[in-house]
């Protein structure tokens, strides 16, 4: 039982927590359906990677190669939910010109915008509110830095939708 069980051993908790980190963004996300699915598979991989270090606790080699397996697998379970990018995101953009060039380029581009004139410290300003899946947002974020670079930019996850009519369209 070399370097190979210790292997397994890592193998096993990437594996397990991959699964427990996804399932947990899962759950925040509002995916739980698919996130009780993860985790009837994450439950049986733990069970199993357990049993392994357990029965073999003789070695404090294997215990090191366990936590080393849980470091890594929420880092690439981290990894794969960005990947997977589930969800929305709501961008609120603010800019310094009442000008309407900004939210009509952005919805040329397919994103929904809603614009109103606030006031701002020094004046005018054009606030935007942009909503769209997560795996858009790197390109969202893009273009609005393209169209108006010095834009303040927050992005943050809503948790629930309804209404709206481009809402129907995002879910499609």
């Amino acid at each position: 039982m070399g370097l190979a069980f210790v292997l397994i051993i890592i193998g096993i908790n990437i594996l397990y927590v991959s699964f427990f980190t996804l399932r947990l963004l899962m759950v925040i996300k509002g995916y739980r359906v698919l996130a009780s699915l993860v985790a009837m598979v994450e439950v049986f991989v733990y069970l199993k990677g357990l049993e392994i270090v357990l029965d073999n606790l003789d070695n404090p080699i294997n215990l090191a190669a366990y936590c080393i397996g849980w470091g890594m697998g929420v880092f690439i379970g981290s990894k794969i939910e960005e990947y997977l990018a589930l969800g929305y995101v709501t961008l609120q953009v603010v800019v310094d010109s009442v000008d309407l060039e900004v939210p009509a380029k952005l919805r040329e581009h397919g994103f929904g915008v809603t614009s109103w004139v606030a006031e701002g410290r020094d004046g005018h300003r054009l606030m935007m509110q942009v909503l769209t899946k997560r795996s858009n947002e790197k390109k969202l974020w893009n273009l609005i830095h393209e169209i108006a670079p010095k834009a303040f930019v927050i992005s943050f996850e809503p948790k629930h939708l309804k209404g709206g009519f481009w809402v129907n369209r995002l879910r499609g």
